[in-house]
């Protein structure tokens, strides 16, 4: 089969041809239809992850996976999939005895395994994955579509989630989404969503990002660009009436960014980040703890929260920018991801 390897850090995919894998007896072989590259392929590659987890190569890159079933293990329970069935896969595989497992968070596993992030991944026509950890999805749904609905689709929805559960959304409240790349795309879609009635502002340094916000029904948009804080608070006061924000989804995790969102956050306000674009961040410590707000990390999702998103795409309500790739132009894809040159999600196909 055709695989994309990561063999040595720092150095383009080679595009191999290696043997088809084999499957354990509870793991279904999956024909890989369609598969998202993402920020986190690229800092997998640029060796970003290795302080925190040094997977040694050859790595088969890719983790946004859906595709159809090609073949059963022997102790799949039966009914459970057929043959030629449309799926996608979830990526984050636990060892099914932690605790975070045991209440289904499985991607927060301390024993966690992800796809395209060893042996197996989905830049390649086929992998084995874990039955317990693919999903049916219903047959009209485009593979180009469903692929980034696996992470740049699911972490933002599990991000959201996060805020609301909080009660830091409602109709008196204004919720700001901070990158319109490709997890704020979907970002800006739950917080009208899931939001409650919260007015919606997005920030994003292109306006070519800020109008598929604004595409995607976000009536307040502002363009960070080279502004001051206090331009940016002007602004945000002008279009919903208070110059600070009581929820932030932070798509983006950048440095500068996440110090202008930490300066316009209200007292008792809540922030979720689940961007990776920077690796520290700075920020005064006293407002924090003077105006009682939370900051928290939202990582990935789990099965009940892509069930739920597949249960949305299903109905029509998600809405995707895609732009198609094949599987020869890989490399040059993640060049263009890594300078930012990529409206939305870039997906590979076979």
């Amino acid at each position: 089969m055709k695989a994309a390897r990561l063999l040595e850090y720092g150095k383009p995919l080679v595009l191999d041809d290696v043997p088809v894998p084999e499957i354990a007896a509870d793991e279904v072989l999956v024909q890989v239809k369609a598969c998202g590259m993402c920020r986190s392929d690229v800092q997998l590659i640029d060796g970003y992850f290795r302080p925190y987890a040094d997977i040694p190569p050859p790595i088969i890159v890719g983790h946004e996976i859906t595709g159809v079933v090609h073949q059963l293990g022997g102790a799949v329970p039966k009914g459970a999939f057929e043959e030629g069935d449309h799926v996608v896969v979830a990526p984050g595989w636990g060892d099914g005895t932690c605790r975070h497992c045991a209440v289904g968070n499985t991607q927060i596993c301390p024993n966690v395994r992800w796809p395209g992030f060893g042996k197996w991944g989905g830049f390649a026509e086929f992998i084995p994955v874990p039955a317990r950890y693919v999903i049916k999805v219903a047959k009209h749904l485009k593979f180009e579509q469903l692929a980034p609905l696996t992470d740049a689709g699911m972490t933002p929805y599990r991000g959201v989630k996060k805020l609301r559960n909080a009660g830091a959304l409602g109709p008196d409240r204004v919720l700001g989404v901070f990158g319109v790349g490709g997890l704020g795309q979907y970002a800006v879609q739950y917080a009208q969503l899931l939001g409650g009635g919260a007015k919606v502002v997005a920030f994003a340094r292109s306006e070519d990002k800020l109008a598929i916000a604004k595409q995607y029904g976000v009536e307040h948009t502002i363009a960070v660009g080279d502004k001051t804080h206090a331009d940016i608070a002007k602004e945000l006061n002008q279009a919903v009436g208070q110059p600070e924000l009581d929820a932030i989804i932070d798509c983006a995790g950048a440095p500068e960014m996440m110090q202008l969102a930490f300066s316009l956050l209200s007292i008792s306000g809540h922030y979720v980040d689940v961007g990776l674009v920077g690796d520290r961040i700075d920020v005064p410590l006293f407002p924090r703890v003077s105006r009682e707000q939370t900051f928290q990390g939202s990582f990935w999702g789990n099965n009940a929260d892509l069930m739920e998103i597949m249960a949305l795409a299903a109905q029509d309500k998600i809405k995707h920018t895609v732009e198609l790739f094949k599987f020869e132009q890989i490399n040059e894809y993640i060049d263009r991801l890594r300078v930012g040159d990529i409206l939305g999600r870039a997906v590979m196909t076979f």
